[in-house]
């Protein structure tokens, strides 16, 4: 069975960190009233709490910087890859050359 991909609003995410930093029920509690599961709701408080006078959307920020940087990555691996191969055709070129 495939999961099913949910998008949640800033302002529902911001809601949910301000219920958890109120500090009448658990994180667990609040997740399970709200539907999602507490990993989400700990990954959202965790980037709220690193950088607070962004609010909650500094962790739209922060995926979208970590998606472009990910695919940079992949990019940079094809690159040795195929820089890699090209010195290995060079080196048996060059050999039969002589």
């Amino acid at each position: 069975m495939a999961r099913q991909l949910r998008h949640h609003s800033t302002e529902y995410k911001a809601e949910a960190v301000k219920m958890v930093l109120q500090g009448k029920k658990s994180q667990n509690q609040i997740a399970q009233e709200l539907g999602i599961s507490a990993t989400t709701l700990c990954t959202w408080v965790q980037r709220y709490k690193a950088n607070p006078e962004q609010g909650i959307e500094s962790s739209q920020v922060q995926s979208i910087a970590d998606l472009e940087f990910r695919k940079l990555r992949r990019r940079y691996k094809e690159l040795e890859e195929e820089n890699a191969i090209l010195k290995k055709a060079a080196a048996y070129f060059a050999r039969n050359q002589k």
